[in-house]
């Protein structure tokens, strides 16, 4: 395995656990999920974004950062990790949600953060346009997700590409997912499989599936 270290990314609903959990069960790799639902400010956070915003992403990044330094603890028989996020997520979010007052604390805290944590060796990006982030947000049927606006979701989808396309220290595959089915399509399946196997360099890869 060319990398230690895969981390699936994506906007909500683009089936970056889905994918996390598939590749990690295939490759015999850790596995290291996101823990959204412990986050008590969530639901609170999609029925009233400007009240909880704040606590909501210091609650997150907090969560990230701890299972992100625990990693350094790896188990000696599955020194491979396959991660549905990776930490740079907390300041694309928080960038959407936050005032400028807010984002100026939580940058001091995240710059702190971040010095001490590793880079994915690979970071796969899901990409999936808004009409079908929001069939599948639908299709998947958490209460308090289902008022998130078009807006919001092409928000992070920009904010997203525009950090990949910019960073310059790990390489980049960008998976136009839009209109296929890993889960049920073989094939596309294993043609991830495949491209997660090649060498890139730094940068954003584009491949079609």
């Amino acid at each position: 395995m060319l990398y230690s270290h895969i981390a699936i990314e994506g906007n909500i609903g683009s089936g970056k656990t889905t994918l996390a959990t598939m590749l990690a069960n295939d490759m015999d790799a850790r596995l290291v999920l996101e823990q959204f639902a412990d986050n008590p400010f969530l639901p609170k956070f999609y029925s009233d974004p400007e009240k909880h915003a704040f606590p909501l992403e210091l609650f997150f990044m907090a969560e990230r950062y701890h299972q992100l330094k625990n990693l350094k603890e790896q188990d000696l028989f599955k020194p491979q990790i396959v991660s549905d996020y990776f930490f740079v997520k907390s300041k694309l979010f928080a960038q959407n949600n936050l005032k400028k007052d807010e984002m100026q604390l939580f940058n001091r805290l995240f710059d702190i953060m971040l010095s001490s944590l590793s880079k994915p060796d690979l970071l796969v990006y899901l990409y999936s346009d808004v009409e079908r982030l929001q069939q599948n947000i639908k299709n998947r049927g958490r209460d308090f997700e289902q008022n998130i606006s078009d807006e919001y979701l092409q928000n992070i989808q920009d904010k997203y590409l525009d950090f990949l396309r910019k960073q310059s220290d790990f390489p980049v595959l960008l998976l136009d997912v839009t209109n296929v089915d890993f889960v049920t399509d073989k094939n596309i399946y294993d043609k991830i499989g495949e491209l997660i196997f090649v060498e890139y360099s730094v940068g954003v890869t584009n491949e079609a599936l």
